[in-house]
C-alpha cells in the first residue's frame, strides 16, 4: 500500500461477536441448567395450546448405583426424541420414573446387615423394608441430578417411583385384576432358584456365563421288557448330578435309532468292562465310549421304539435306602425334546427340576419330588445325602454333586464321568449359578380365558400380545418384533411370586384346607380388594404387615381363621409392567387413553420391560400399553469388547462431562446408529469434539454476520441471486429430511444431513463465496442484504434443527442474538418452509455451476502449491466448457465470485492441452492466467479500474461503498 493511501479496514463490515470459538462446556453447561429451571422451560412448554400429546414413557432405571454409559445412551436418546417432537410442533410431555422395589435393593441391605453382623431375618420386617425404602430414596436424588446433567428435559420436580404409595396401591389393583379374571393360580413346578438369593427369578432376571458342571453316563436297569435285554442298563447322560435321586423316567426320541453295544476291550480299572451290554444311541456310541476309554466295542442288534416303550427301569439307587426311597420303577417315555446330538440319546427326566421333565410329568402322570430346600440343600432326611448343599451361600459349588457321583458308583451305576464347560444361568445379581427347584409359586397362566369381556384382540394373554404385536405396534428396528413375537410365542406362564421382603405383596387370601384346584381357593371378593387399595393409598404396601392386616382387610364377611394370606412379594417386573397404570393412566401429563406412542430401552428389554408391560397391559387392558417400541443396542470399547471394571475398559458419563461437556456425549449418540450396539472411547470422542468444534464454528460465522440485523433488511426470495434462492433450495431439502428423521427417530441420519449441509455447502460453499459480498458490499447492496437475510433464515433452522441433540450449544448460540430474561431456543418450535422454496431446475443448474467451480478450484490449488500465486484473487482462470448450457449457465451468474477470482473467462473454444481438468469432471478444463490491473487496497481484488475513484485505491464497488 503506498504511504498515501488511507488503511480501508475500520470500513469493512467484518463479523462482530462475544461467542467464543472455545466453548468450555464443562464449566458453563451448568449454568443453562440452572436458566431452565429459573424460568421453568418444561412448565411453559405445557401452556402452549391446541397441541397434540406425545407421550414417551420412561422406562425406570434401577434405583442403586451410580450412572453408566448405558444410562447416558438410553435417556439421551429418550430425550432427543422428547425435544425434536416438541419443536415439531407437539406436546412432548416426559415423565421420568424410578424402579425402587426387588431383590438388588435388598441384596444391598442384606450386604450391610450381614458386614454388622445381624440376621435380616430377624429384623422386623416393615424396618427392614423402610431401609430399602431409604436406601432408594438417597439413590433416586443422585441420579436425578446425573440425569439432569446430561441436559435431559422432563418433570423432575414430579417424577413416577414405584414405591410411592399410589404406585404400590395401583400394582396391588393390577394385581387383583388377574385374580379377579381368572389368570391367576397357584402351581408347583419347576422355576429359575438362586439358593442364594433364596428366590424365584425371572428370566429377565438371568444371565449366562461359562459354566464347568460335572458330567456322569449312569445306567439304569431294565426290569421288564424284552427278555434278553432285561437286566441290561439303558445308559442316561447329565451335567447335573445332584437331580439323580429326584428321577422319575427316561426319555427316549422313537425316531432315534438305538441299539444294544457290547465292550469288548477295555481297561481293568475302568467302570465299563469287557462283556459289559448298553442301550444306547448308535449315533453317539463313539462318543460314549470315548469318555468310559473304552477301547473295543460292538454292536450286536437293534433296540426299537416299541421295545423302549414297552420297557421299565429300576432307579440306580433302588436298594441303596433302608427306607426304599428309591425302590420305585422308571419308565421309558417318548419325548420330542431328546436328541443324538449330545449325551447318550436317553434323557433322565426329573419333573422337579427341568421344564421338559415337568412337561413329560405332566403328560404322564408323574409324581413330583420336594428334596431340595430353599438353600439349595436336600431335605435333611432324605437318605444318603440330606443336608448335602448344591450352591454354597458363597456361590460356590457345594458337596450334592459329588455326593452323588460317590454314591453312584458305589452301587456300580456308572460309565464313566467328566466335566464339562457350558453355558449356565447364574443370578445377575449374585452371579452364582441357578437350579431349577420345584417349588409352590404363583403364575399367571397366559393361555388361559379371561372373564374381562376386553376381547376385541383376543381372549388370552398370549393371543392379545402376539396380536398387538402384529397390528397394533411400530418397531425400530424391526428386528424387535421379530425377537418379542418369538419369545412371547414360546413362553410359560409368568412366574409373579419372589420369596423376599421388599416389594408389593401378592393382596390375596386363599382358604385353609382347600386345594389349589378348587373354585374356592382363591378369595375374590371386590370389597376386600376395594380396602386393600384404599390402604395402601393412604400407607403404602407395608399396611400389609402390620399387625391386624388380615383381619382388617378381610373385613366382617369372612373369618380371619379360615384363611391363609400371601406374604410372597410380586417380581418386580410386574411393578414396570404396571407403570403404564399409575402413570399413562393416573397422571394428568400422562397419556389420554392410557397408551404410549413410544417405549424406548435397550435390545435386553425384549425380555424384560418391553415383555413384562406387554403381558401386564393384555391381561388389565386387552393390549399392548405403547403403539411404537424402539430398541437400542449395547456400549462397547473401542475394540468392540464389552466394558468391564476388571479389564479398565469403562467410560463414566460424569468422566466424559467433565471433560468434553455433555453437548459431546449427546453429540456422541446422534452419530452412533444406536439401533446396533455402540463404541466409544477416548480417540472416538476425539472425533466427535472435532465435529462439534466443525458446527461451532459455521455458528459463530452465522452470528458474527447478522449483527444488528433487522427485519427491514429482509429480501424476498424472488428477488435473490441465485446463489441464495440454491440454499433456500436446499434448506427446503433438508427440512423435509429433518421432519422426516425426527418422525422415524433416526438421529444420525438428521445430523449427517445437516453437519454435511452445514460444513460442506455452507461453510466451504456459500459462506466462502459471499464473505466478500458481506464484508465489503456496501451496508444496502441488494447481494449484501439477500445473503443476510438466507443467514438469519439458516440461523433459525439450524438452531432448531440442532437444538434437540446439541441442547446446551443452541441455547448459547440463541442467546447470543437474542439475549432476554425469558428466551430460550427450546421455547420455539422448527420454522415451516415455503413449499416454493424448492426449486428443481435451479438446483440441477447450480449443480453444473458447482462442478465448473470444482475444477477451477483445483487448478488454483495446484497454482498455489506450486507458487505461481499466493490468494485466488491473483487469478483471472479460462474456464472451457465442452457444453454450451453450461457455459450459458456460467455465464449467467457472477462466477468469478463463485470462484473467488479477480476475474474469470469462460468460452466453449476448444480445450487446449495444456488445460488443467479433473479426471471424475469430463468437458471442463482451466488454463491459468493472472489477474489484470491493480490490487483494490479494500477488497483486494484486482481488477484495471482500481485508482480511477474519488478513494485512492478502490474500485468501482468499493468506491461506492465508502460512498
Amino acid at each position: 500500500m503506498c504511504a498515501d493511501t488511507p488503511d480501508y479496514k475500520d470500513t469493512l463490515n467484518l463479523p462482530k461477536t462475544d461467542f467464543p470459538m472455545r466453548a468450555g462446556l464443562p464449566k458453563r453447561e451448568p449454568d443453562w441448567l440452572a436458566r431452565w429451571e429459573e424460568i421453568g422451560v418444561y412448565d411453559r412448554l405445557r401452556e402452549k395450546p391446541g397441541r397434540a400429546p406425545f407421550i414417551l414413557h420412561d422406562g425406570p432405571p434401577y434405583a442403586n448405583g451410580h450412572l453408566h454409559i448405558g444410562h447416558a445412551l438410553n435417556k439421551i436418546l429418550k430425550d432427543m426424541i422428547v425435544r425434536s417432537q416438541q419443536m415439531l410442533g407437539r406436546d412432548a410431555r416426559y415423565v421420568p420414573g424410578w424402579d425402587c422395589h426387588g431383590l438388588p435393593i435388598e441384596w444391598k441391605i442384606e450386604e450391610q446387615y450381614r458386614a454388622k453382623g445381624l440376621d435380616k431375618d430377624k429384623v422386623d420386617i416393615v424396618d427392614f423394608r423402610q431401609e430399602c425404602r431409604r436406601f432408594a430414596e438417597g439413590w433416586i436424588d443422585i441420579q436425578r441430578e446425573e440425569f439432569k446433567r446430561l441436559g435431559v428435559t422432563g418433570n423432575w420436580a414430579d417424577p413416577y417411583i414405584t414405591m410411592d404409595f399410589h404406585a404400590e396401591a395401583v400394582i396391588a389393583e393390577e394385581f387383583m385384576k388377574f385374580l379377579m379374571n381368572g389368570a391367576l393360580y397357584q402351581g408347583s413346578k419347576p422355576v429359575m432358584w438362586s439358593p442364594v438369593e433364596k428366590t424365584a427369578l425371572a428370566e429377565a432376571e438371568v444371565e449366562y456365563h461359562d459354566h464347568k458342571s460335572h458330567t456322569i453316563w449312569v445306567k439304569f436297569p431294565v426290569v421288564a421288557g424284552p427278555d434278553d435285554l432285561r437286566g441290561l442298563p439303558v445308559v442316561i447322560w447329565t451335567t447335573t448330578p445332584w437331580t439323580i435321586p429326584q428321577n422319575r423316567a427316561i426319555c427316549f426320541n422313537p425316531d432315534i435309532a438305538y441299539g444294544l453295544w457290547e465292550v469288548t476291550e477295555a481297561a481293568a480299572d475302568n467302570w465299563a468292562r469287557p462283556g459289559d451290554k448298553l442301550i444306547i444311541a448308535d449315533k453317539l456310541a463313539d462318543d460314549i465310549f470315548a469318555a468310559a476309554r473304552v477301547e473295543g466295542y460292538a454292536r450286536l442288534r437293534a433296540v426299537t421304539a416299541d421295545e423302549l416303550s414297552a420297557m421299565t427301569c429300576a432307579h440306580p439307587l433302588r436298594g441303596a435306602a433302608d427306607n426304599g426311597e428309591w425302590d420305585y420303577d422308571v419308565p421309558l417315555l417318548p419325548g420330542d425334546h431328546v436328541t443324538d446330538d449330545a449325551g447318550t440319546g436317553f434323557v433322565h427326566t426329573a419333573p422337579s427340576h427341568g421344564d421338559d421333565d415337568y412337561q413329560i410329568g405332566l403328560k404322564f402322570g408323574l409324581p413330583m419330588t420336594h428334596n431340595v430346600l430353599e438353600d439349595g440343600s436336600f431335605r435333611a432326611d432324605l437318605p444318603l445325602f440330606g443336608g448335602e448343599v448344591i450352591v454354597k451361600p458363597n456361590g460356590k459349588e457345594g458337596g450334592a454333586n459329588a455326593a452323588v457321583i460317590d454314591a453312584l458308583a458305589g452301587v456300580g451305576a456308572l460309565v464313566a464321568r467328566g466335566r464339562l464347560t457350558h453355558s449356565y444361568p447364574h443370578s445377575w445379581r449374585s452371579k452364582a449359578p441357578l437350579i431349577f427347584r420345584n417349588t409352590p409359586q404363583w403364575f399367571v397362566g397366559i393361555d388361559r380365558e379371561l372373564g374381562d369381556g376386553m376381547d376385541e384382540h383376543g381372549k388370552t394373554i398370549r393371543s392379545r400380545a402376539l396380536t398387538s404385536i402384529d397390528k397394533l405396534v411400530q418397531w425400530t428396528p424391526q428386528s424387535g418384533r421379530n425377537r418379542l413375537y418369538s419369545m412371547i410365542e414360546a413362553r410359560p406362564d409368568w412366574v409373579l411370586s419372589r420369596q423376599r421382603a421388599w416389594g408389593v405383596p401378592l393382596t390375596c387370601f386363599v382358604k385353609k384346607d382347600v386345594l389349589p384346584t378348587d373354585p374356592e381357593f382363591l378369595l375374590k371378593d371386590p370389597a376386600v380388594n376395594a380396602r386393600i387399595v384404599e390402604t395402601f393409598e393412604a400407607e403404602g404396601a407395608d399396611a400389609w404387615y402390620a399387625p391386624g392386616a388380615k383381619a382388617r382387610f378381610l373385613g366382617p364377611d369372612h373369618d380371619p381363621e379360615a384363611y391363609v394370606q400371601v406374604f410372597d412379594v410380586l417380581d418386580v417386573w410386574f411393578d414396570s409392567g404396571s407403570t403404564h397404570a399409575f402413570v399413562l393412566r393416573d397422571r394428568p401429563d400422562g397419556a389420554p387413553d392410557g397408551i404410549a406412542d413410544l417405549y424406548l430401552e435397550g435390545t435386553d428389554q425384549h425380555r424384560g420391560w418391553f415383555h413384562s408391560s406387554m403381558l401386564q397391559a393384555c391381561g388389565t387392558k386387552g393390549r399392548a400399553p405403547y403403539r411404537g417400541v424402539v430398541t437400542h443396542g449395547f456400549t462397547l470399547d473401542e475394540k468392540g469388547m464389552k466394558m468391564s471394571k476388571s479389564l479398565g475398559n469403562t467410560i463414566v458419563p460424569e468422566t466424559v462431562v467433565k471433560q468434553y461437556g455433555a453437548d459431546i456425549l449427546r453429540l456422541w449418540v446422534a452419530q452412533s446408529d444406536y439401533t446396533n450396539d455402540q463404541r466409544i472411547g477416548p480417540e472416538i470422542l476425539k472425533g466427535t469434539a472435532d465435529s462439534y468444534r466443525r458446527l461451532r464454528n459455521t455458528m459463530r460465522f452465522l452470528l458474527g454476520n447478522l449483527v444488528d440485523f433487522s427485519d427491514a433488511e429482509k429480501v424476498d426470495p424472488a428477488e435473490m441471486p441465485e446463489l441464495e434462492r440454491w440454499v433456500l433450495h436446499r434448506l427446503a431439502e433438508l427440512d423435509q429430511v429433518v421432519r422426516k428423521g425426527f418422525e422415524a427417530y433416526d438421529f444420525q441420519g438428521v445430523f449427517q444431513a445437516v453437519f454435511n449441509f452445514a460444513t460442506v455447502d455452507l461453510s466451504s460453499l456459500y459462506f466462502d463465496i459471499r464473505k466478500d459480498a458481506l464484508y465489503c458490499d456496501g451496508p444496502d447492496a441488494p447481494t449484501r442484504r439477500a445473503a443476510r437475510t438466507v443467514l438469519d433464515i439458516l440461523f433459525h433452522r439450524l438452531t432448531t434443527w440442532l437444538a434437540p441433540v446439541l441442547v446446551f450449544t443452541m441455547e448459547e448460540v440463541w442467546l447470543e442474538r437474542f439475549p432476554g430474561a425469558q428466551s430460550s431456543v427450546h421455547l420455539v418450535d422448527i420454522p415451516d418452509t415455503p413449499a416454493d422454496w424448492l426449486d428443481v431446475p435451479l438446483a440441477a443448474k447450480w449443480a453444473g455451476i458447482r462442478r465448473a467451480r470444482r475444477v477451477v478450484t483445483a487448478a488454483l490449488e495446484v497454482a498455489r502449491r506450486d507458487k505461481v500465486i499466493g490468494a485466488s484473487l491473483e487469478a483471472a482462470p479460462v474456464v472451457h466448457v465442452a457444453d454450451p448450457d453450461l457455459a450459458r449457465a456460467l455465464n449467467s451468474v457472477d462466477f468469478e465470485d463463485i470462484c473467488i477470482t479477480s476475474a474469470v473467462v469462460v468460452t466453449t473454444d476448444p480445450m487446449p492441452n495444456e488445460a488443467f481438468r479433473l479426471p471424475e469432471i469430463e468437458g471442463i478444463g482451466v488454463v491459468f492466467e493472472t489477474a489484470e490491473g491493480e490490487k483494490c487496497q479494500r477488497c483486494w481484488k484486482i481488477l484495471p479500474d482500481v485508482g480511477a475513484h474519488p478513494h485512492p485505491g478502490t474500485c468501482a464497488r468499493c468506491d461506492d461503498a465508502l460512498g
